[in-house]
């Protein structure tokens, strides 16, 4: 078995199909198309069944993805401790994030890694949830996750590192009929139209004990993409509850953020698998979760 018709066969379940996994790998379809049926054939199994256009995993293409990328980290993981040897000097590392965690703490981590290994790369992936965060994490699609939660989910089978506590902020419009001033409790959103997050967000579960705890308190609009809030609070569609890491962003938007009083907080925790990380990994959790040097894990 070739590991480049592993590389391929990933390509081709990361991007979806043929064509786009050729466009990725800079190579020409027929390419890929060959390299599918040399690894069908090495496997005497079928991992992709034509539906119309699309392909679709069969059972045994699913059974590949984490043997696959099993395969290919160990390969990178070779080549990077090799080249470790000199220092860290090249290399690639492969995140995923949740949206507030990319405003903070995510990229003042990212300047001073890149200040201090310029020539690694770093691949950040999106994640709406903790769930899709350790779904990449497991299927071996990203090194290190980062994911912000309020209640802990099994996590049994990855290694957790935390990070950071952070809290909740009200954002609003200067029209809003809110105090201007303190902290808000969750009796002073009653009769506030509320833009939530998706469920399986920290901003959802507050959101709902705040609808919860309020008679005329509704959500008015749910929504995945954490971007398109403030400028909806902006618009005046409805107040929001976020994660304290956008504040800044929010005031620099124009908007007024109060404190949101409550017994909730999040917890930013780096996961990845029980496998020996990369240079770079290691590089970046020290950086992100110094503690991590000197304790334990949290299985």
């Amino acid at each position: 078995m070739d590991v480049r018709h592993l590389q391929y066969f990933l390509a081709v379940v990361d991007e979806g199909g043929v064509h786009a996994a050729a466009e990725k790998l800079f190579v020409a379809q027929p390419s890929v198309s060959q390299s599918l049926r040399a690894l069908q054939r090495d496997l005497g199994a079928e991992l992709f069944t034509r539906t119309g256009r699309r392909l679709q995993l069969t059972a045994a293409g699913e059974a590949l993805i984490a043997p696959a990328r099993q395969v290919l980290h160990w390969m990178d993981l070779s080549r990077a401790h090799v080249e470790a040897v000199t220092g860290l000097r090249t290399g690639r590392l492969v995140i995923a994030t949740m949206p507030s965690q990319a405003v903070d703490p995510i990229p003042a981590v990212i300047d001073t890694f890149v200040g201090k290994y310029p020539m690694v790369q770093i691949s950040i992936r999106a994640a709406g949830t903790p769930q899709d965060v350790l779904a990449l994490v497991r299927t071996g699609g990203v090194e290190l996750g980062v994911m912000a939660v309020t209640a802990m989910p099994d996590t049994s089978d990855v290694v957790v590192h935390p990070v950071v506590r952070q809290g909740f902020v009200v954002v609003s419009s200067r029209d809003a009929n809110l105090p201007t001033r303190g902290p808000l409790t969750y009796d002073q959103l009653e009769g506030q139209r509320l833009i939530i997050g998706q469920p399986g967000t920290g901003m959802r579960r507050v959101a709902e004990q705040v609808i919860a705890a309020n008679r005329s308190t509704v959500a008015v609009v749910e929504t995945e993409h954490r971007e398109a809030i403030l400028p909806m609070v902006l618009a005046g569609t409805g107040v929001a509850i976020m994660a304290a890491p956008w504040r800044s962003l929010a005031r620099e938007a124009g908007l007024v953020v109060h404190d949101l009083t409550t017994d909730e907080h999040l917890e930013i925790l780096i996961v990845h698998r029980h496998v020996d990380l990369s240079p770079a990994a290691r590089a970046f959790l020290l950086l992100a979760a110094p503690a991590a040097a000197t304790r334990q894990p949290t299985a």
